[in-house]
């Protein structure tokens, strides 16, 4: 069953003496950001796999140190934060394991969470003392990329899946789940299976019919793009996200999201026969249950 946590339940933010970012792009930068602000962290630590990005994060405030390896940057930490592509989450996890002290909590940011999780959660068994690895997901992220796009106020009023097992000790889901709300998040706690189907259709979804919209006008005259209105920037600004980041996403999630693109289908086909037979009731039936499930989305502040 899940359960929401709201960031305002927890006025004094919990504070993790080292917080560890693995790979701090766009969602790495940003926790780390906002850690800083909020004062969720005494310390933060990072590791970047190019040298040059290393050598830029020593400049900046919210990086305390800076190391080469992502076993010598997990040393010390009591949080540690994957924030790499999904395919190599796992992998970095099992490499730090042996170097996290017994109290240390493992997660990440990924968008996918079921397998993701129990490969990750292999190398952490819950029948001995020792580190923890417990899923997350912030819903929070833009089409950038890159340290230079975070922000501290990037999950201010989003929502954040914690996506623990049965045997996930409580203490390491209740201390993630506050570390969340410390940087403003809304916290939503469920089984990873079951976040992987919202997800395949609240987020998956929408990045591939914005992605086929554009494919589908790359085949028209290129002039067209610049004769349209907000309405097409507003409905593929999602598009302009990275291909190969998107294609291990969708990959992870492939059977969610192919039952989603299923029920897409069927909404389509179902819109295409109103029109084509003029059935009117049926075209105005459909558009007004799309309106007012839009219009009843929560407003992000």
């Amino acid at each position: 069953m899940a359960g929401h946590c709201s960031a305002a339940l927890f006025a004094q933010p919990v504070v993790v003496e080292q917080l560890t970012i693995l790979a701090p792009g766009l969602l790495g930068a940003s926790v780390a950001m906002a850690a800083r602000r909020f004062g969720a962290a005494r310390r933060i630590v990072v590791w970047a796999r190019r040298p040059e990005v290393r050598v830029q994060l020593e400049t900046l405030p919210w990086c305390d140190a800076v190391h080469a390896t992502p076993e010598a940057a997990a040393r010390g930490a009591d949080l540690v934060v994957i924030c790499a592509p999904v395919e190599n989450i796992a992998p970095l996890a099992a490499a730090i394991r042996p170097h996290l002290a017994t109290g240390a909590i493992v997660t990440d940011v990924g968008s996918v969470k079921g397998e993701l999780c129990r490969r990750a959660s292999a190398a952490f068994p819950t029948d001995a003392p020792g580190p923890v690895f417990v899923g997350s997901h912030p819903m929070a992220g833009s089409e950038k990329c890159g340290h230079e796009a975070g922000t501290a106020e990037l999950f201010q009023g989003r929502s954040c899946f914690v996506t623990p097992f049965d045997d996930t000790p409580p203490a390491a889901v209740e201390t993630l789940v506050r570390f969340w709300a410390a940087l403003g998040c809304e916290v939503v706690t469920m089984n990873p299976d079951q976040h992987d189907e919202i997800v395949a259709h609240v987020s998956h979804l929408p990045h591939l019919a914005a992605a086929c919209l554009c494919a589908l006008l790359a085949g028209k005259n290129s002039n067209w793009r610049n004769l349209a209105g907000p309405g097409l920037r507003d409905t593929t600004r999602v598009a302009s996200g990275d291909p190969k980041l998107w294609r291990g996403i969708l990959h992870e999630n492939r059977d969610e999201v192919l039952r989603a693109l299923r029920s897409y289908q069927d909404e389509l086909q179902a819109l295409h026969a109103a029109l084509a037979n003029r059935n009117d009731l049926e075209l105005l039936a459909i558009l007004e249950r799309g309106k007012a499930w839009r219009d009843k989305i929560r407003v992000i502040p």
